[in-house]
């Protein structure tokens, strides 16, 4: 997706507001005039130019670059979120530098900076290991395409987990293989010798050694994580960790985290004492013990754990992806290390910055009242249907009428489209779309997806081309 870069146009403006012109189509070109109008002084002056389509997201580069007239009163121009063009080239042809809005006019008072902070989640401070729980039975092409997949997700280091009286012979094999295909690698096990093996093959981490145990980092160039041995111990922990720094040998610290009503609190408390006795040491939480281990949503609980992490200033996690109702953890810990180091960043809450964690719920699920679609509904004079969502229910309407029900199936005696079976699957989908965005307290917009963030994989879309005809039927003829 291309964004305009610092070099594009702009005017030298000196004490003179910044000129904005927002682009839209027929449909919002009253909506975006109130809106604007309602926000009040600005630091810029505005202007909203309707480029002559109908529906704001079939706008395009060709439809801009041809309807918009010259010569452009304008320092700025804003474009609805999805419009199809490629900003650089946009810019350049016309002079005058594009950017692109929200998706939503609802969320235009956040972009221009009523009400929102502007938010960055592209930093993070924690490195995420990512345990393949079952390497020693995968041959080395299925440890690299997990390893793949796991650093797309966010993986920082590819954790290989020995299984417990199962035979590893390829595991040296497999620690060179990632390692040649760019991986940071750890190796994860119980057995000092295939710890061993794993620190002689070149691996970067060892989890997890004790102070028993410790002789084999003063063997090869590896960072142990160090655990307390007998479990709870944290005694053994400090010791061990003395140990490693007189030697100079780098180490991170792991008190270990237990399962609830298995020693969850009391674990806990050893993450806070090893910080207080150790305010410099780097240390490790694994989570695995409450992410796999609790039946709850995995991405609640990983947002708490990682804002223990961030006030305790742990910088390293270790991610088990194994259960069906954690498929997405390994992606909903990456979303959370950048919503914690921005909101600690800012010194305000983990909350408003859209990290993609709220996926069931939604922190502001309607885009309009019952009031202001009703208003909308009056100025229909198409037979084409809209369909929203408010707090009352589901909104169906065209020129012949306007329907409010809590259920799709109640809105199905008011649909006019006998013969046309293409058109009732359409708004079948769409209505049962929007029953679940109801049902749930989710932002519902027609012809778009349900945002469930980061719990499912959402493939980029390139905002330069049009969308491929799909299931909401966008085989309509295209405007020109």
């Amino acid at each position: 997706m291309s964004e305009p870069d610092a070099n594009l146009p702009r005017a030298k403006l000196g004490n003179m507001a910044e000129r904005l012109l927002l682009l839209t189509g027929h449909y919002a070109y009253p909506r975006l005039v109130k809106l604007m109008n309602g926000l009040g002084p600005l630091p810029f002056t505005w202007r909203v130019h309707d480029i002559g389509v109908k529906v704001a997201a079939l706008m395009t580069e060709a439809i801009i670059l041809r309807r918009l007239p010259r010569p452009l009163d304008a320092d700025r121009i804003i474009l609805p979120g999805r419009c199809r063009a490629d900003l650089v080239s946009l810019s350049k042809e016309i002079g005058v530098a594009c950017e692109r809005g929200p998706d939503e006019m609802a969320d235009l008072p956040a972009f221009f900076g009523r009400g929102a902070r502007k938010v960055n989640l592209s930093r993070h401070e924690m490195r995420i290991f990512s345990e393949i729980v079952d390497a020693s039975t995968l041959s080395i092409d299925a440890l690299l395409s997990r390893a793949t997949a796991m650093r797309s997700a966010g993986a920082d280091v590819i954790d290989l987990g020995c299984l417990p009286d199962t035979p590893f012979p390829h595991l040296e094999d497999g620690v060179r293989a990632l390692k040649a295909a760019g991986h940071a690698v750890s190796v994860d096990s119980a057995n000092a010798g295939e710890l061993e093996r794993g620190a002689s093959a070149g691996a970067d981490f060892l989890l997890s050694l004790t102070e028993a145990t410790l002789d084999i980092a003063r063997k090869y160039p590896v960072t142990p994580v160090l655990i307390p041995h007998p479990h709870s111990d944290l005694a053994s922990l400090k010791r061990a960790a003395e140990v490693a720094a007189a030697e100079d040998i780098s180490c991170i610290l792991d008190p270990v985290l237990d399962p609830i009503h298995f020693g969850f609190a009391e674990s806990l408390s050893r993450y806070i004492e090893t910080r207080r006795m150790m305010p410099e040491a780097q240390m490790m939480m694994g989570t695995g013990n409450l992410t796999e281990l609790t039946e709850a949503d995995s991405s609640g609980v990983t947002a708490l754990l990682l804002g223990l992490c961030s006030e305790l200033s742990i910088r390293n996690v270790l991610v088990v992806q194994v259960s069906p109702h954690t498929r997405r953890t390994l992606a909903e810990h990456d979303a959370a290390r950048r919503l914690m180091y921005a909101a600690r960043n800012e010194e305000a809450l983990p909350k408003g910055y859209a990290a993609g964690l709220n996926q069931v719920h939604d922190m502001k699920p309607f885009l309009a009242s019952a009031a202001e679609i009703e208003e909308r509904a009056k100025e229909v004079g198409d037979a084409n249907y809209r369909i929203e969502v408010a707090e009352d229910g589901i909104h169906l309407y065209n020129r012949d009428g306007h329907h409010v029900a809590r259920e799709a199936m109640a809105l199905y005696p008011r649909l006019a489209v006998a013969g046309d079976d293409a058109h009732a699957f359409y708004l079948g989908s769409e209505l049962a779309k929007a029953e679940i965005a109801f049902a749930l307290g989710k932002r519902y917009i027609q012809d778009e997806p349900l945002d469930f963030g980061v719990a499912i994989e959402r493939v980029e879309e390139d905002l330069t081309r049009l969308r491929a005809i799909g299931h909401t039927l966008r085989a309509g003829k295209a405007e020109s």
